[in-house]
């Protein structure tokens, strides 16, 4: 299983920006998913966004539309997470993972995972 990092949370105030990296142990395949969810304190996992690595295919939940943006880095591993205008419902830890399912948005479908990257949007 392939192994992923996330990178880049941390402190930021309501409006401002992040850009989250999910990095993996290897080449990402053409057939493989990357997916971003998130951990809002005291709840569940949650879906926020997904790429399919062939054509670059996204699905974004609906509180992130025009907000966020998942796209593949400048290598054949990476993945990012482009956040704008943070609000403090955007606190969380956020994961990326990696699948074959494409547009899934179940974390059934991913079979790997990081460990994770605290965001919180706070003044």
């Amino acid at each position: 299983q392939v192994q992923l990092v996330e990178s880049g949370g941390g402190l930021v105030q309501p409006g401002g920006s992040l850009t989250l990296s999910c990095t993996a142990s290897r080449r990402i395949f053409s057939s493989n998913v990357i997916g971003w969810f998130r951990r809002p304190p005291g709840k569940g996992r949650e879906f926020v966004a997904t790429i399919a690595w062939r054509d670059g295919n996204t699905r974004y939940t609906d509180s992130v539309k025009g907000r966020f943006a998942i796209s593949r880095g400048s290598t054949d591993n990476t993945v990012l997470l482009e956040m704008n205008k943070l609000n403090p419902e955007d606190t969380a830890v956020y994961y990326c993972a990696a699948g074959s399912t494409r547009g899934a948005t179940d974390e059934m479908w991913y079979g790997s995972w990081g460990q994770g990257t605290q965001v919180t949007v706070s003044s």
